[in-house]
């Protein structure tokens, strides 16, 4: 197995690293809808951030409109100092920067797991195919599925298609990772492997934002806790903080309906 050094260089960092996303009085509408409301957040190098909170609170939206997936309406959105341009070369060299995964796998169907995570590596960083595919294994092993490399996206379970997705998100060496509610397509009995390789990420330092509802990840993971609601950023704790003694009636309302199940 590889670790994170190796994964991403020299880009990783300890916690409290200094900032290497920042959201400046962030906007976003949809049409009428307002769904991010000045938000203000700042994510430090080799920190995790769960962003947890109820269904239609911005918190998706939050998180593509740090890649630019989503254009932001007002306010500035920073990536290691630099403001996100809105398109062209650069955009393309920021979205490399940052790695995304998604609730759906978004594999591509007709290539091999190890052509997937090859892809983006020789196409966009310029990799050597042999370069590429030596690293590729070294990530599809970290993840517990090299030996699916030759395999088709449809040959393999949801929990392995996501882990090879998490691959070929690491294969770019990003600064950064976004996961997008990872799990919630999943077969329950698949989550736990997943959620695993996301817990070693975390613990050798990759600086994650992740969207979940896996109430156990943000305990165990996390080093913030941002709970969403209504488009705003309503509280900003760390686990322990939210989970026992969570400071706003919206965010008891909501903890008391998820764990008490």
């Amino acid at each position: 197995m590889t670790d994170i050094g190796n994964v991403a260089d020299d880009e990783v960092a300890p916690a409290g690293g200094g900032p290497l996303v920042v959201l400046e009085n962030v906007n976003k509408h949809f049409g009428e809808l307002h769904v991010l409301k000045d938000i203000n957040l700042t994510i430090n190098r080799g920190e995790v951030v769960v962003v947890i909170g109820p269904s239609g609170g911005g918190k998706s939206t939050l998180c593509r409109s740090i890649n630019r997936l989503e254009p932001i309406d007002g306010g500035t959105i920073l990536l290691d100092g630099k403001k996100l341009p809105s398109e062209g070369k650069e955009l393309a060299r920021l979205r490399a920067d940052v790695g995304m995964v998604f609730q759906s796998f978004n594999l591509f169907a007709h290539k091999t797991i190890l052509e997937n995570v090859t892809l983006g590596p020789i196409k966009v960083r310029k990799r050597g195919k042999q370069e590429a595919e030596k690293h590729a294994m070294e990530l599809l092993d970290r993840v517990g599925i090299a030996a699916q490399a030759q395999k088709f996206p449809a040959q393999l379970s949801g929990g392995q298609q996501q882990r090879a997705a998490i691959a070929r998100a690491l294969a770019m060496k990003p600064k950064v990772m976004l996961f997008d509610e990872p799990t919630s397509a999943l077969d329950p009995e698949m989550v736990k492997e997943v959620l695993d390789v996301m817990t070693g990420l975390a613990q050798e330092g990759m600086t994650m934002i992740v969207v979940t509802h896996e109430m156990g990840f943000a305990r165990r993971a996390a080093q913030k806790v941002v709970f969403m609601a209504d488009g705003q950023v309503v509280e900003e704790s760390t686990p322990e903080e939210f989970f026992t003694n969570a400071r706003t009636d919206r965010a008891k309302d909501f903890l008391s309906k998820i764990l008490s199940h």
